[in-house]
């Protein structure tokens, strides 16, 4: 090919068009408004291809809704709330905590940390049904041995 021939595209840039390619103006919008809306996967406003460049797509948005396990790990949640109410308050309360912790990990699909706080959940909830179990024992006792201390002076007079 002779080097003196030269491609006049490349020369110049390519020539203006009054009609940029959009359907004829129906029912659209005065001057000013927004142009027409595009169709999926079409070329937004103003991103036409120039000779020469590459397109360049954007990919649309994955969303990922997690998934529940098939068998959720126990939360304990109702066993927390009676040994809150009726057993030991403090150590209720921490357990109610580990409890919402538990069912937070369950429905996030994060098993271990749903076994973690379930298990801690449990301890506490065992340890205050026991120290309420023992309260009350030792209540039970008081009373008697009061009742029967009263009992004795009463009679003893």
């Amino acid at each position: 090919m002779d080097p003196s021939y030269r491609n006049e595209k490349a020369d110049h840039p390519p020539a203006y068009q009054a009609d940029m390619g959009y359907p004829p103006a129906q029912g659209v919008a005065p001057q000013g408004g927004y142009p027409p809306a595009q169709g999926y996967g079409g070329a937004p406003y103003g991103a036409q291809a120039y000779p020469g460049q590459a397109a360049v797509t954007v990919q649309p948005t994955v969303y990922v809704t997690p998934v529940t396990h098939m068998s959720p790990v126990p939360d304990y949640l109702g066993y927390s709330i009676f040994t809150m109410l009726c057993c030991c308050l403090p150590l209720g309360i921490a357990a109610l905590i580990y409890s919402i912790n538990t069912r937070d990990a369950n429905l996030t699909g994060n098993r271990d940390l749903a076994l973690r706080n379930s298990h801690t959940a449990r301890l506490l909830n065992h340890i205050a049904l026991g120290l309420g179990i023992t309260a009350f024992v030792i209540s039970i006792i008081f009373v008697i041995v009061s009742a029967t201390a009263v009992w004795k002076v009463s009679n003893y007079n």
